[in-house]
């Protein structure tokens, strides 16, 4: 059992306000170097594809982060394990200020990674330990609020301010300190029970009954996340060469409007059911890409950013659907595995398709790869929606 937590003598809204922010300023700082991407090309001499693997161990090591630790605050209590990833992060934060090539990026990356796993579980686990319904909800919307401030607020600081590639970070580091003195002044929401060595171990689980609606939503999950790591790695090069605004603050209002869409979404649709989301979530996307495309081939940014809209809007409702259709038939000791396993699908199909990206973006151009991986995103929809579908009329007619 755990044990007592202290967070009972204290007010839960320092808490959750707190916890809240600190992870919106994680996901924030991990969509900071997207309008960058473009800058560190030019300055080091950087291809896309090592842009996209500098993005890419991001993603591999926040996966590794949270199928090894994401269960350890459970045994060793929330503010210490939270004080820990902020460590990690400022350290993160200190490696991109001092900066010089793709080498102190790549390993910047992997630190910051590594800190955002940690964070996001047992910071999530903590808004959940304060208030159950209303920490889901910031669970949803904080990363993705974040990351869009996050872009945004990078491409503002790039256009307008001095010391473009270091700025950021500088004022991250700052206030990632803040937040590691202040962890100390809320209160212990959790607690602590032996195993924390054990809880390293990693287990990626899937329930027998849960199977076959995993492989139904996976070609969905897949797009969805596919997608996502397209955007947030080649978007804003994708925006200045195909319409020729080089400002910053252009890539980084398409990107942000992915998440601002996204969050809206998340928001509004979270009481509709599983099947509901997916189809509205299938629908608006596809809307988006086609809009996107279009906008792309015209160099027109007012469409790229209404395609964005639409868009953002199917990555928040898709992701929905797809957590809503399968953790709801795991028993309670099931859970853990089953969201390890399905991070370990939204990962890879976040990292692994954009490494692929690079290779075409620098063989092929930006708008030829954009045109491709529209094309993949959109068939593996419709492979998923067909199947779920067929899937339906199957119970059916089997129940008649």
């Amino acid at each position: 059992m755990f044990a007592a937590a202290k967070s009972t003598e204290n007010s839960p809204r320092p808490s959750i306000g707190f916890h809240a922010l600190t992870l919106a300023t994680f996901f924030g700082a991990s969509a900071a170097p997207t309008p960058l991407y473009r800058i560190y090309q030019e300055n080091f001499s950087v291809s896309p594809v090592l842009i996209t693997v500098i993005f890419a161990v991001y993603a591999f090591a926040l996966l590794a982060a949270l199928l090894t630790a994401g269960s350890i605050s459970d045994h060793l209590g929330r503010k210490p394990v939270i004080f820990f990833a902020l460590v990690l992060e400022i350290v993160a934060m200190a490696l991109f200020v001092v900066a010089s090539g793709p080498g102190w990026l790549i390993a910047a990356r992997i630190v910051q990674g590594l800190a955002t796993g940690i964070a996001g579980a047992s910071l999530g686990a903590a808004l959940v330990d304060v208030d159950r319904a209303k920490g889901q909800i910031v669970n949803s919307i904080a990363p993705l609020s974040g990351m869009a401030v996050g872009a945004v607020g990078t491409s503002a600081l790039i256009q307008y301010g001095p010391f473009p590639m270091h700025l950021i970070y500088a004022l991250l580091l700052v206030a990632f300190t803040l937040q590691a003195a202040a962890i100390w002044l809320i209160g212990e929401t959790g607690g602590t029970r032996p195993g924390a060595l054990g809880s390293l171990i990693p287990r990626v689980t899937v329930p027998q009954q849960v199977k076959r609606p995993l492989s139904l939503v996976t070609p969905i999950n897949i797009a969805n996340w596919t997608l996502a790591g397209f955007y947030l790695s080649l978007v804003p090069s994708l925006v200045a060469t195909t319409t020729g605004s080089r400002a910053p603050l252009t890539g980084g209002a398409v990107v942000t409007a992915l998440m601002v869409s996204g969050a809206i979404a998340v928001y509004l649709r979270r009481s509709k059911t599983a099947s509901a989301n997916l189809a509205f979530g299938v629908s608006a996307k596809t809307l988006g890409i086609l809009t996107v495309v279009a906008g792309g081939h015209l160099a027109n940014v007012p469409l790229l950013l209404i395609g964005t809209i639409f868009t953002g809007a199917g990555f928040g409702t898709n992701f929905l659907g797809s957590i809503g259709t399968i953790m709801p038939l795991a028993k309670p000791d099931e859970r853990a595995g089953l969201l390890s396993a399905f991070y370990v699908q939204s990962y890879l199909a976040f990292s692994l398709p954009a490494i692929l990206a690079g290779f075409l973006a620098k063989s092929a151009g930006y708008a030829l790869t954009t045109d491709i991986y529209a094309t993949a995103i959109l068939l593996l929809m419709g492979v998923g929606m067909m199947s779920i579908r067929a899937d339906r009329r199957r119970v059916a007619e089997s129940a008649a």
